[in-house]
């Protein structure tokens, strides 16, 4: 696993717009860095291009803003290369005198991990001397094999440098690397260099101290910018049991230090949160399981897990798409994993009603009312075998808050959703197992999203294993039974 520093595209100048060109090569997959060194007398900071990422911007300088003097801005922006990118635009406000912005995009290459993942500090140094030392303000997490651009933006632009690096206490780095140095003319002028170099031992959260040695007294500001290869990502299995239920993974959190997960299923553009899996603390864990058996069927669903991290990053992972599919209509509770497969029979009107009271005023009618409620029907529904009866039995008689979640075989917005039982009316047929039921039912809120799926029952695992000693032998960890499919 290695990122490496691959090509920069030419310094675009202006007095307040400029569009960097990519470097020659710049190729999908290429993690483009967009490095803008501006100068302006509010200290503006520059637009964000459409397409990117603004990454962290600050400020740093000595004296009054003018020629070689004063606050110069430092700023990062990001974005991974689809392929056909085109070129970034930034600007800082136009018709002050004096102003000035430089740019120039470089690209990053990774050989494995799931995506970019990255993190910003940023320092100054207000003191115009040859010896440059900004110590950074944020603390950032570092561990070998991490990648830094070092990043600097000085007053002064005929200031060169040498030996340019970075220090963090408990951290080692390998030897800085000069990839950048140009003098931005435009305006009262700027300096923009550009550095890279990567973690070769230690781990930790620390904020560092970004140097350099120049050629004539100056002043600025300096950031690392610490660059890796992701290894959170989400898979989603579909489970073979019965009521369908899927299994949703986000895995490799510690390598990327995610703090908190939430995970939503998506159709279409829709993002629905998946049960129980909204906001979760994950610091210190490398796994997230959560079972999703509120899917609609016979539709393809994505899975999305939203990411945070210790240094305040929001990642997005994505699964590939899915498929549940049933021979039947079915009844379920989610919660603790049961359902039953059942055939609708009738959906009677929907009877939604209005608590409201009319007053004769001076002959006129005024209607007083609360808001309308959900929909109150009977439906009827069948079962055709013994089991399925029995199962939908004990399902009516023991759902969760008395909740009951009703899907078509094909998903269909008038059929799914989440239903109160008021009443049922059981009709058997003494000749077959086919059974009818009446269900008197209200439409209702979800179960309350701190109650999580069952990703199995013990009925799974007593279908599955006669005694303790053979679950025992199977399994090592609650985790692995967590993940197993006691299906089919």
């Amino acid at each position: 696993m290695t990122i490496s520093y691959v090509a920069a595209g030419a310094l675009a100048q202006h007095a307040n717009t400029v569009t960097p060109a990519l470097p020659a090569g710049a190729a999908a997959g290429q993690l483009a860095v967009c490095q803008v060194v501006s100068a302006h007398p509010t200290d503006a900071q520059p637009s964000t291009p459409s397409g990117w990422t603004l990454v962290g911007s600050a400020s740093g300088g000595a004296g009054a803003f003018g020629t070689n003097t004063g606050p110069r801005r430092l700023t990062f922006f990001a974005r991974e290369l689809a392929g056909g990118d085109a070129a970034p635009t930034t600007a800082i406000p136009s018709g002050s005198s004096g102003s000035a912005i430089g740019a120039r995009v470089f690209t990053l290459k990774r050989t494995a991990g799931t995506g970019w993942r990255w993190a910003a500090t940023f320092g100054t140094d207000s003191t115009s001397d040859t010896s440059f030392s900004a110590a950074c303000a944020t603390a950032l997490t570092w561990k070998p094999g991490d990648f830094a651009v070092l990043g600097y933006a000085w007053n002064v632009q005929t200031a060169t440098a040498t030996a340019r690096g970075v220090t963090a206490t408990g951290e080692t780095f390998a030897a800085a690397t000069s990839q950048i140095t140009d003098q931005i003319s435009s305006g009262s002028g700027a300096r923009l260099q550009v550095a890279t170099t990567s973690v070769t031992a230690g781990s930790g959260t620390q904020a560092p101290t970004v140097t350099s040695t120049l050629s004539a007294a100056a002043t600025g500001a300096a950031a690392a910018l610490r660059v890796r290869e992701g290894s959170s990502d989400i898979s989603a299995s579909p489970q073979s049991v019965f009521p369908p239920r899927t299994l949703v993974s986000v895995t490799g959190l510690s390598g990327d230090d995610i703090t908190s997960v939430s995970v939503y299923r998506q159709q279409g553009t829709a993002l629905t949160p998946v049960r129980a899996a909204s906001g979760v603390d994950t610091t210190g864990a490398s796994v997230l399981l959560r079972v999703d058996a509120e899917q609609p069927f016979g539709i393809p669903v994505n899975y999305a897990a939203v990411l945070g991290d210790a240094n305040g990053g929001s990642w997005t992972v994505y699964s590939g798409p899915i498929t549940s599919t049933v021979d039947s209509d079915v009844v379920s509770d989610a919660v603790q994993g049961t359902g039953a497969r059942v055939f609708i029979e009738e959906w009677a009107d929907k009877k939604r009603t209005r608590d409201a009271t009319v007053f004769n005023v001076g002959g006129r009618l005024v209607v007083v009312g609360r808001p309308r409620s959900g929909a109150q029907a009977t439906v009827t529904v069948s079962t055709d075998t013994d089991d399925d009866g029995d199962a939908l039995q004990g399902l009516l008689s023991a759902a969760t808050e008395g909740v009951i979640l009703i899907r078509h075989q094909v998903t269909s917005p008038y059929v799914d959703g989440y239903q109160a039982l008021l009443d049922d009316s059981e009709k058997p047929n003494w000749q077959t197992p086919y059974r009818a039921w009446d269900l008197s039912l209200a439409e209702s809120e979800p179960w309350p999203d701190v109650l999580e799926a069952a990703g199995y029952t013990l009925q799974d695992v007593a279908n599955n294993y006669a005694t303790l000693a053979d679950l025992a032998a199977d399994f090592t960890t609650l985790l692995a039974i967590a993940m197993y499919d006691f299906g089919n």
